[in-house]
């Protein structure tokens, strides 16, 4: 069986490619698992996730925590609130089809945004709670 946690990001990535929203608020479809040389800003990163059993007596199940992050050199907090907005709307409750999964639930709990120590680079994270089960 595969993954549930890599199966899960490979549906959120191919969510955010194909939403028009996340697209349009980084200028193309920048989202990456290893970011390319000489990318272009505004971009976003997986971050780390966490996988707990969420079992029952009678069923499988795993609980995730998702970090999608999103960096920018827009000249201030605007852009990288706009992107972490976008995915937000994007991936809250989303209905996504993971291979041998089912998901069960998926839900934004927090975002945040910060300018790095460069200070022209902001840096914002959105992390989601999801929830998924095995295929029968």
């Amino acid at each position: 069986m595969s993954s549930p946690a890599w199966e899960l990001q490979k549906a959120v990535y191919g969510a955010l490619i194909a939403n028009a929203g996340v697209v349009a608020a980084l200028g193309g479809a920048r989202v990456y698992d290893d970011v390319p040389r000489g990318a272009v800003f505004p971009y976003v990163t997986f971050g780390p996730t966490t996988t707990r059993d969420w079992s029952t007596g009678t069923d499988e199940g795993a609980e995730h925590t998702l970090t999608l992050r999103a960096w920018s050199k827009g000249g201030g907090a605007r852009e990288v609130h706009l992107v972490l907005d976008a995915i937000r709307r994007a991936m809250h409750e989303a209905s996504l089809s993971l291979a041998g999964h089912r998901l069960v639930s998926l839900r934004h709990e927090v975002s945040d945004a910060a300018r790095e120590s460069d200070g022209e680079t902001w840096h914002g994270s959105v992390r989601f709670r999801a929830v998924t089960e095995p295929n029968p």
